[in-house]
């Protein structure tokens, strides 16, 4: 029961390699597929994206307030403002939202 943590510890990293070293391993050529180059360019975005938005709507007191951060925060991204730009705007979006939810 003691020496449980340690087994998991050491299979999460095992397999965390495995899954880092075996396309080194196995792949020597450049992949020219166009659809597996397309694929593994937007991994990245789509697990920061998975990671990250669970995390948005709950971070405020509020469903709302965190969807109207969101939304400004999507929008500052389209107009393709700054990454500091984007946060602050997001933060004030949703301070401004709390606060008119706090008056009604």
């Amino acid at each position: 029961m003691k020496y449980d943590l340690y087994i998991y510890i050491l299979v999460m990293a095992v397999v965390t390699y495995l899954i880092r070293m075996l396309p080194l391993a196995l792949v020597k050529k450049d992949i020219t597929n166009p659809f597996i180059r397309s694929f593994l360019y937007y991994v990245p975005y789509a697990c920061l994206a998975a990671m990250t938005f669970p995390a948005i709507l709950s971070s405020t007191a509020s469903l709302w307030s965190a969807l109207a951060g969101f939304a400004v925060a999507l929008a500052a991204a389209y107009f393709e403002r700054s990454l500091i730009q984007v946060a602050l705007l997001a933060c004030a979006a949703v301070f401004a939202a709390e606060q008119l939810m706090r008056l009604l």
